[in-house]
């Protein structure tokens, strides 16, 4: 008797375990995400030259400086940084990852940022341009 009890209850406990398995129909794959999709849409930046330079930040391309004067002003929440050195260790791993707001005739950019080892936060990234076209200042820091 006590072995026909314990059978009759490992029956019913196998039961429920089968009941609760997914069957292949059930089960959801994940969707990949085309590189394409991720590409965040820039053509709120009015200003063409702006947007060329923010294409190449969000691809960590080096073309980013080429759109600078040879030494450009920058800082970094008021404080004066070198814009090489900085770019030197946030090309290709920091970049918008939306933007909230565009200002200034497209030279002044709000998002939110990937600024690496520091987190994600909203910042503000300022272009000024020099009278040959050429970024000679970037203001960048953290909003507010």
């Amino acid at each position: 008797m006590k072995y026909s009890n314990l059978v009759i209850l490992l029956a019913i406990g196998f039961s429920y375990t089968a009941c609760a398995q997914n069957t292949s129909k059930d089960k959801q794959t994940p969707t990949k995400t085309s590189k394409k999709q991720q590409t965040m849409d820039l053509s709120k930046i009015t200003d063409p030259q702006v947007q060329q330079a923010i294409e190449a930040l969000q691809a960590g391309d080096k073309s980013w400086y080429s759109f600078f004067t040879e030494n450009p002003t920058m800082t970094d929440d008021g404080n004066k940084v070198d814009f090489k050195s900085f770019f030197a260790n946030a090309l290709g791993k920091e970049m918008f990852l939306s933007l909230d707001r565009v200002e200034n005739d497209g030279k002044d950019i709000h998002g939110n940022f990937k600024a690496g080892q520091w987190g994600t936060f909203p910042v503000f990234f300022r272009f000024h341009k020099n009278a040959e076209g050429k970024f000679d200042r970037l203001d960048i820091g953290q909003d507010k």
